[in-house]
């Protein structure tokens, strides 16, 4: 056993002291054991601190990976020699990959020039801001902004570039629609303006001393304020809509009658084109909607069946319950011409028409199937066009049922 050179001097003071050498050895012993049983405890404190230290740094890196992870941008880190180091699941489904592309080189990972070129341009520069790239991704057009850093060592060497990448596709997709809104808008406000501003300025050149001429174009004015004031009723309606702001007030609404009503409304429109006018609603089948708003989903779709549907033909109002009777399906069906393939796909957007000539001259706004859509989709339903050439239309929507009365009640 060997002494510390505390241990010694402790001896020897013991011996000085006329202590035995039995006692001396049993004193040293026990101060041994003490100081061993003091290292060990130590020991284990340093290694339970490293132990705690190691799982602090796996749940960092734990809450940084989930982070990473679940970020909407992409996030691309690359190391000085231009390699791939890390990226997260929105890097990879924007460019579709599949397979593990650490330690690639950034052309050989992504096949993206574009992408390679801001690698090398942050390097240079320090900074790369709002680089948008257009790629080809599965068939798919996307548009994808870059930002990206150079990254600096402690000694002032590059350590890399790190790159955020952020789909904007929905955004240049919003966009284009904006434009597309604004453009439509613009059209429909300037056709009747441009032909009430005509009929005034005839009017005012002396058409209003002349009663037969003055009386057609009074009434080319009524009519086409009449088109300004629905265009705008419509586009007030669908922007309440769209963001929410027009209340659904629910009530039980017993279909066969309520579509009995509606179609008073449309005997006469239906007559002057030879329709008939068919209620196919059971007896009995009710849905959870709002009245008013109902009444404008049935008289948009009816006003078009006639409008658009065969002269001398027919518009009926079916009606049965669907998903094992937690929602009543309606359908609008005329047997027209249909609607081809490629305009059925885009019927419900604002402002589209199949027959654009035909539409104006029928007095449309061009927004009616969009408030439809809104108003079912604000119900909490879906709204569909089944249709082939020749083969006539029928618009399907579901709303909600009435739920039934508990037993007892």
């Amino acid at each position: 056993m060997s002494l510390s050179p505390a241990s010694a001097a402790l001896a020897g003071l013991a011996l000085g002291a006329g202590v035995s050498g039995l006692g001396v050895a049993l004193f040293l012993r026990g101060r041994w054991l003490r100081e061993s049983r003091r290292a060990v405890l130590l020991r284990d404190e340093l290694a339970r601190e490293r132990s705690s230290r190691a799982e602090s740094q796996a749940a960092e890196n734990a809450r940084q990976q989930a982070l990473f992870e679940n970020m909407l941008e992409g996030v691309l880190l690359l190391d000085a020699a231009g390699r791939v180091q890390f990226t997260n699941t929105a890097c990879r489904r924007f460019f579709d990959l599949e397979a593990d592309v650490r330690g690639r080189t950034l052309l050989e990972a992504f096949r993206c020039n574009e992408l390679s070129g801001v690698a090398v341009e942050a390097a240079r520069a320090g900074r790369v801001n709002g680089k948008e790239l257009e790629l080809e991704v599965g068939g798919d057009a996307r548009l994808i902004q870059v930002n990206a850093v150079a990254l600096v060592g402690p000694e002032g060497r590059p350590d890399g570039v790190l790159m955020v990448l952020h789909d904007a596709t929905r955004l240049r997709q919003l966009e284009s629609t904006r434009r597309e809104f604004v453009a439509n808008v613009s059209h429909e406000l300037r056709t009747p303006l441009s032909l009430i501003k005509g009929s005034v300025e005839t009017l005012l050149d002396g058409a209003a001393s002349q009663p037969a001429i003055a009386s057609k174009f009074l009434d080319i004015i009524d009519r086409h304020c009449d088109r300004l004031t629905f265009l705008i009723e419509d586009l007030l309606t669908l922007s309440r809509l769209e963001s929410g702001q027009l209340a659904i007030n629910y009530d039980t609404v017993q279909l066969r009658s309520h579509v009995a009503d509606v179609f008073d409304d449309f005997h006469r429109k239906a007559a002057d084109r030879g329709v008939g006018l068919l209620n196919e609603v059971p007896e009995g089948l009710r849905a959870r909607a709002d009245s008013d708003r109902l009444d404008q989903v049935l008289s948009n779709l009816i006003d078009n069946a006639i409008k658009y549907g065969r002269p001398g033909g027919s518009v009926r109002v079916e009606g049965r319950e669907a998903e094992g009777g937690e929602l009543i399906e309606l359908a609008v069906v005329d047997d027209g011409p249909g609607i081809p393939a490629e305009a059925a796909e885009r019927v419900f957007e604002r402002f589209y028409r199949v027959d654009t000539a035909r539409s104006r001259e029928q007095g449309g706004t061009g927004l009616g199937l969009s408030i439809v859509k809104h108003i079912i989709q604000a119900h909490g339903g879906e709204v569909r066009l089944d249709t082939a050439p020749g083969r006539g239309a029928a618009f399907r929507f579901t709303l909600p049922a009435v739920p039934p009365q508990p037993a007892g009640k």
